[in-house]
């Protein structure tokens, strides 16, 4: 199993963002999906999940209300719509697959599979 993460960059604060989590090998749609985040200096945290379809979407507090998580599973594809971006936002952001349908899914421990990470970098 693969996933690559794209759609990183630098924005403004109050700006947007689409990251897109492509994942290759297995069965996508028994996968509960996730976003994490690292900032330099700091522990990996949680951002957002979503488990397989007609399991509602988990969020960080940090992030409630301006991220939304996303999956298209004829695509093999799960997104995180950032919007009002904040300058603490700035970290690499981690997309990861859990295949056993794990309920925990706002934990790190649980992941199967992690992609590379991508860049996202919010000026104030």
């Amino acid at each position: 199993v693969q996933l690559v993460e794209s759609g990183g960059g630098l924005v403004q604060a109050g700006e947007s963002l689409r990251l897109t989590c492509a994942v290759s090998g297995g069965t996508f749609s028994d996968y509960g999906m996730g976003w994490f985040r690292q900032a330099p200096g700091k522990e990996r945290e949680f951002v957002a999940a979503i488990g397989r379809p007609g399991s509602g979407p988990l969020y960080a507090d940090s992030v409630k209300g301006r991220f939304t998580i996303s999956r298209d599973n004829a695509k093999n594809m799960v997104y995180l719509q950032m919007n009002s971006l904040k300058p603490e936002d700035t970290a690499v952001y981690y997309c990861a697959a859990n295949q056993y349908g794990s309920r925990r899914l706002s934990q790190s421990s649980v992941y199967d599979y992690w992609g590379q990470g991508t860049q996202v970098t919010v000026s104030s």
